[in-house]
């Protein structure tokens, strides 16, 4: 292992080659990605940055601090994909230096290398640093406020091992500081979850206390002072009405199917299973038969890993609304366990054990789907018949995206590095065997973001896009029918409030209106009698309405 300082600046380097060259070379993806990046662009083109809006008018789904640091990018860079993603790239870097310190405060230098490299070689880990969505950053405040936490509630072993509570209140406030910052970064959940999980280790711990009174009055008097940043100037600037709005737009996403997206009980367990591999085969396998030593606060902090794991876990599993991104708070416990396997390996020379096979198994197949799938894309017409129930997804083929199977390196690269770490594997060259995985993980994620990710964009929404890109700055309203998007207002540079929609599809205007629908809702358009269609393409039916 390279020395303390040396290992920090390799693990920066790295970081940044990984998640920052290719940032804008795509769209931002509907919905989370424009979303999110239209509220921050309206906060720049508005000049009130304390309320986020959404078509200039109030948005109560989220609070406000991650579309300010997206904000700030677009100041420095401009309005685009590389500033809307540019904040998470910096989450990134940071992340994998936070890790590797952090591990090695528990456990040494080779756990915390090992665990930097098992959430920058796991797929989704690495793919949302390259994306423009909320959820790093919030998972990281949460899980700096629980690192916090733990650091609190562990004996001081410079201290009598009698004393209670040993650390210094600075953790506390530390705490409370961090929470605060999750809150303003996605609201509410930022100390739900840390709080059952604060509640389950006191349960498994037999109901002994573990925090004194005065602890958490200053845990809860930090997270609500940071809080008071944004909430307490807009109460006083705005009145109440915004926050209870926020308050119960909250609670509605938590109890209801938001959007049509459902899912079946199980969904965030396969999402975990694939989207972190190749770390979750590890994590699997230290969940299965669990790795103890003789040092307590190790063992303790295990638990404490264990506990967020499953809260995390179990609590998105029984919301209603079943979203990829809502399980990412795993990945830190998730690739924690993992790096435990690793460090047995690593250390000990130990082979992989049975997970061995099942990354092969799992990896494979993974690696065979990513090669076949250009191959597809190359005889789409063979694809058309199974879309035959879907109009909408049959036209999506239509568009004219090229092929030329040199896409398939993506999956060559994970396939390579499976078969070249099982050889290694085999000649008892296990820490080769886990770089070669763990590093042909993360170029295989580079690798299929640089050839596949354009293309998916041609199918999925290009041409709606390009229809409202071609419209901005003009003197027009622009809407969808028929489906939710934030397209218009993003790219079509939209930058005051409009019409309400019943005005726009058949009331008096003052200038063009441009609408999109799907080809599954141009009947509902046409029967306005108000629009004339302009076009279709992959899809979209494009219509426009005169004053």
């Amino acid at each position: 292992m390279p020395a303390r300082g040396r290992a920090q600046w390799i693990i920066v380097v790295v970081a940044a080659l990984l998640f920052v060259p290719g940032l804008g070379a795509v769209h931002l993806f509907d919905w989370d990605e424009i979303n999110f990046a239209e509220i921050a662009r309206e906060m720049v083109v508005s000049g009130d940055w304390l309320r986020p809006q959404m078509h200039f008018e109030p948005f109560h789904e989220k609070p406000p601090l991650f579309m300010w640091l997206q904000a700030l990018s677009m100041k420095a860079f401009g309005v685009g994909e590389f500033a809307a993603r540019f904040p998470n790239a910096i989450c990134g870097i940071l992340t994998l230096l936070i890790l590797y310190r952090i591990g090695e405060q528990l456990r040494g230098r080779v756990f915390g290398m090992l665990w930097a490299l098992a959430y920058a070689g796991s797929i989704l880990p690495h793919l949302y640093f390259r994306s423009g969505i909320i959820d790093p950053w919030f998972n990281l405040f949460i899980f700096l406020g629980l690192h916090a936490l733990i650091t609190l509630t562990q004996r001081d072993p410079d201290r009598d091992p009698n004393a209670f509570n040993a650390r210094r209140d600075r953790h506390a406030w530390l705490v409370g500081i961090f929470l605060g910052l999750a809150v303003l970064t996605k609201g509410p959940v930022g100390v739900l979850v840390p709080a059952l999980v604060m509640l389950v280790y006191w349960a498994w711990g037999k109901c002994k206390p573990y925090l004194h009174w005065r602890r958490l009055l200053i845990m809860v008097l930090a997270t609500a002072i940071t809080v008071s940043i944004w909430a307490v100037i807009d109460l006083v600037r705005n009145g109440p009405e915004f926050m209870l709005a926020f308050f119960w737009r909250q609670v509605a996403m938590l109890t209801t199917e938001d959007a049509g997206h459902g899912g079946f009980p199980g969904y965030h367990f396969v999402v975990l299973l694939i989207g972190c591999f190749p770390a979750s085969v590890f994590a699997v396998q230290e969940l299965l038969k669990p790795t103890r030593t003789s040092d307590a606060h190790e063992n303790d902090h295990r638990r404490w890993m264990v506990i967020l794991f499953w809260v995390v876990l179990l609590l998105f599993s029984l919301v209603k609304t079943k979203i990829v991104h809502y399980s990412s708070l795993c990945y830190f416990p998730l690739t924690y366990l993992a790096a435990l396997q690793l460090e047995r390996v690593w250390k000990k020379r130990e082979g992989f054990g049975w997970s061995r096979f099942i990354l092969g198994i799992l990896g494979g197949l993974m690696a065979l789907v990513v090669i076949a799938l250009p191959f597809a894309g190359m005889n789409i017409d063979a694809l058309k018949p199974l879309f035959a129930r879907d109009p909408f997804a049959m036209a999506n083929l239509e568009a004219d995206v090229q092929w030329s199977g040199l896409e398939a390196l993506a999956g060559i690269v994970l396939l390579a590095a499976l078969v070249v770490g099982h050889l290694l594997h085999g000649k008892g060259r296990v820490r080769a065997a886990v770089l070669t995985i763990f590093c042909g993980s993360a170029l295989f994620v580079t690798a299929t973001l640089f050839f596949f990710i354009n293309r998916i964009e041609a199918y999925s929404q290009r041409a709606a896009i390009e229809f409202f890109q071609s419209h901005a700055g003009e003197r027009c309203w622009l809407l969808t029918k028929g489906y939710k998007s934030y397209v218009p207002e993003y790219y079509g540079q939209v930058s005051a409030p409009q019409p309400r929609e019943v005005v726009l599809l058949g009331g008096e205007i003052d200038r063009p209106v441009y609408l999109a629908c799907k080809i599954t809702s141009e009947e509902e358009v046409q029967a306005l009698g108000t629009f004339l269609e302009l076009y279709r393409k992959n899809g979209f039916v494009f219509y426009r309405r005169l004053p």
